[in-house]
Parts: structure tokens; C-alpha cells; sequence
């Protein structure tokens, strides 16, 4: 973005701090070299100014053209990046060559400590559209997220798929109940409110207050993921802080329902029922969302999601909750096709499976690559980056449409498969009914 559009900055993930120290900067006229002394924010250098980098606080990648040439070095560049991003303290400034000039991107600020984020999130907000907008109709976006309460940044999952750790952190930081109950007086105040609040989450609905117990030992951490492929012994998974959030929140008068929009984390939840009992009996509108993806465990793996059998004993808990409270409520997973590793194979074994279990699929997308994530450099390169494996990649619409279909078909027809070669030395499936 930085050579195409010709910016003079760029200001990436969650600006809150970023957009003020800008600002500071900018207050007395454009000042390059103060705006470059700036955390969280990219720029274009040329030689000169690299060379004069500590070698040790810097990460240089491969250049823009040895990507272009390289899917190998591509994928090095985003294993790269996607480990400096993950630590808990990230001092190194990333540098990639692109023609005679450079790309600098300046280390992030560290995670936000509950007061500031507190500060961000209590500014004087309108809570309405952008009035522009006035006279124009309903806007989905809005009506989607104006009764909704956002309680936290941050994502520890780091699916393979997903963007929220890029620009919002593994690392959780979460707001004040003190700040999110004054949110709710003050959307209780709106002219539009009803009485429901629409969701109470964030990137994830279940990962407030939560985090490593011993930060020494996060700060030495490298996984994207604290929960795959299983979760961190060091991670505190206790729920007892937000089921208590919802108590308070549901006490507060003009408030009839509180739901929870946002996806559930069942791989956080600690052996007990507590947490699901809470959500299901009290701030379920009747459909509980959840995101298994998949089933079949090679591709749940490239996706860093865990293993179908959870789903199953969350479905399993679910009834019996329902049973025992008389609820006759749905749980509706989320499904992906198209998932680089994923053939049509194993979207049989995931319509077989579904089926088996009485589901009726809804809430089902092909995967569609966006920047910045795993899922999109194994589809562009047909290799898992940290491994190295040759993966099986549908690519073009046919491939993708007969994936989808899946989700929708009656009995899969049954197949055997050889192996073929593509062009791209992938290997794809044959089908031969029998």
C-alpha cells in the first residue's frame, strides 16, 4: 500500500495509541524524521537510512521481487512476520526490500493495560451513524452491532484463516467491568434501544480476563496459538469473571435479554459446564454459534481448529442442558470448504458426519483468501510455510463450487480416489462413483 499509493505513512493495527502520537507529531507541520521515530507505523527509506538499523533490532525479510519469483520466500516472509507479531515484546523493526527502496515497519505498542483501553473505549462516542448517512435507509452494518457491547480485544486462537491476531494481538487486553456497565447505562439510554442487547463479546465471546498465569513464561513464548494444538498449561481458562460480567450486566435496569452474539471458544472451557450452562439458559435467543469449521482432523490441524470430537461433547452438553431446562434451542456450527489440504473427500466425510448427527447446515462459507493469514499462503503457494507439505489447493471455481455443495447435497455419492498431478504439481482427487 505504502509504494502504490505513495503515503508518506502508514499507521497499521488498533491506533488508539499510534493516532494521538501521530498527531503530537504532525502538531507543528510534517516532520519525517520525528514521524519515523514513531512505534506502529511503516514507512518508505531508502538505503541510507537502513544501513544505519542495529542489526540486532531488525528483521530483514526476502525482497518484494523474490516473492513475486518465490512462493518458498513468500511463505518465509510470513512465518517471519507472523512469529515477530506473536511475542509478548516485539522490538525488532521489519525491513523488505522492494526495487532500489525500502519498506520499514516500526515495532507495535505493547498490549493495552486495562486503563487505557478503559480511556479509549469511555470517549464521548455518538453511538449512531456518521450523519451523512441521514435520509439514506437502514445500513446492515449498523443495525448488525448498534445494541451490541464490546468487551475485549485480542485473540489467542490464531486460526489459520482469521486476521484478528495481526491487527488486534494474541495477547488479551480487557476492558474494566466499571467501564463496560456505564457503556450499558449509557446504550440503555438510546432512543432505539429495546431492552436486548444483541451480543456481549468481542473476537472471541469467551476470552475475557483472560491469559497466561506466569507472564514470565509468555514473554519467552513463540506459538501463534495458545490453544493449538492443545492448550497452553500456562493459560488460565477460568470463566468466573464473566459469568459474573453478565450477572451485573443483566441486573442493570431498562436491560430485558443480554445475548451473546459472538463465537464460543468450547476449546477454553475447562471440563466444567458452568460457562455453557450460564449462556445457554440465560443469553441464548434460542441458537447457540459456535465454529467447529471442519471435521476431519488433517485439515483441522492446517487450520489450527481442534479436533471434531469437542463438538461433538459440546453438542452433547448442550442437549443435556436444554433437556434438563426444558429449552428446545439449535446449535448452529460454522463449516468452511476450500481449506488448502481440504479435498472433496473430505468434504463427504464432513456432509456423512453432519448428517449423522442431524444437522441441518446453515451458517457455511468457501474460503475466500484475505491478506495477512496462513490459510491465504498455503492456498497461493500449495505448501504449509512451517512445514513444508505439499497441500492440495481447489482453486478454481469448479473445484470450489463442488466442495460447497456439499454442505447442501442429499447422501454424498460414494468414490474411491487416485492421485493426479497438476500443473502446480498439486494433487487432486479423482472421483469414480460406484
Amino acid at each position: 500500500m505504502l509504494i502504490d499509493s505513495g503515503a508518506d505513512l502508514l499507521m497499521y493495527g488498533m491506533g488508539d495509541k499510534s493516532i494521538v502520537e501521530v498527531a503530537k507529531a504532525l502538531h507543528n507541520g510534517f516532520n519525517a524524521k520525528l514521524l519515523r521515530r514513531l512505534r506502529q507505523v511503516a514507512f518508505v527509506a531508502d538505503r541510507a537510512y537502513v544501513e544505519r538499523l542495529s542489526e540486532e533490532n531488525t528483521l530483514r525479510l526476502h525482497s518484494f521481487e523474490e516473492c513475486v519469483a518465490s512462493g518458498k520466500a513468500f511463505g518465509e516472509n510470513f512465518k517471519y512476520i507472523e512469529i515477530e507479531s506473536n511475542l509478548r515484546e516485539q522490538n525488532r523493526t521489519i525491513v523488505e526490500a522492494v526495487g532500489d527502496r525500502y519498506v520499514v515497519v516500526t515495532p507495535p505498542y505493547t498490549t493495552l493495560t486495562e486503563q487505557e483501553i478503559d480511556h479509549s473505549f469511555d470517549l464521548p462516542y455518538m453511538r449512531a451513524p456518521h450523519p451523512r448517512y441521514n435520509g439514506k435507509g437502514d445500513i446492515p452494518a449498523w443495525e448488525m452491532i448498534k445494541n451490541s457491547i464490546n468487551i475485549h480485544r485480542g485473540c489467542f486462537g490464531g486460526c489459520s484463516f482469521c486476521t484478528i491476531s495481526a491487527h488486534q494481538g494474541k495477547f488479551i487486553s480487557s476492558r474494566s467491568e466499571e467501564s463496560i456497565l456505564r457503556e450499558v447505562r449509557r446504550l440503555t439510554e438510546m432512543p432505539y434501544f429495546r431492552g436486548n442487547i444483541s451480543d456481549i463479546g468481542g473476537p472471541s465471546a469467551n476470552m475475557y480476563r483472560m491469559g497466561g498465569r506466569d507472564t514470565a513464561l509468555c514473554a519467552k513464548c513463540r506459538r501463534p496459538s495458545c490453544l493449538h494444538p492443545k492448550p497452553c498449561p500456562n493459560l488460565s481458562r477460568d470463566h468466573s469473571h464473566i459469568i459474573e460480567l453478565y450477572r451485573k450486566i443483566t441486573a442493570i435496569p431498562g436491560v430485558r435479554h443480554a445475548y451473546i452474539g459472538s463465537g464460543i471458544r468450547y476449546d477454553l472451557f475447562d471440563g466444567t459446564t458452568d460457562y455453557l450452562r450460564e449462556v445457554v439458559t440465560r443469553h441464548t435467543s434460542g441458537r447457540l454459534k459456535v465454529a467447529p469449521e471442519h471435521t476431519e482432523d488433517h485439515v483441522l490441524k492446517l487450520m489450527r481448529k481442534p479436533s471434531f470430537e469437542g463438538f461433538i461433547k459440546l453438542k452433547r452438553d448442550f442437549d443435556r442442558i436444554c433437556a434438563d431446562a426444558g429449552l428446545k434451542y439449535q446449535v448452529i456450527p460454522y463449516f468452511i470448504s476450500s481449506h488448502p489440504g481440504c479435498t472433496e473427500q473430505d468434504m463427504a466425510a464432513l456432509a456423512a458426519k453432519t448428517r449423522k448427527l442431524g444437522m441441518h447446515l446453515e451458517q457455511v462459507q468457501d474460503l475466500t483468501p484475505t491478506p495477512m493469514t496462513l490459510s491465504s499462503v498455503m492456498f497461493h503457494t500449495g505448501e504449509n510455510p512451517y512445514t513444508g507439505e505439499r497441500l492440495y489447493v481447489a482453486r478454481n471455481q469448479d473445484d470450489k463450487r463442488r466442495q460447497k455443495s456439499y454442505f447442501f447435497e442429499g447422501p454424498a455419492p460414494k468414490f474411491q480416489t487416485r492421485q493426479t498431478q497438476t500443473k502446480r504439481g498439486d494433487k487432486a482427487p479423482v472421483r469414480r462413483k460406484r
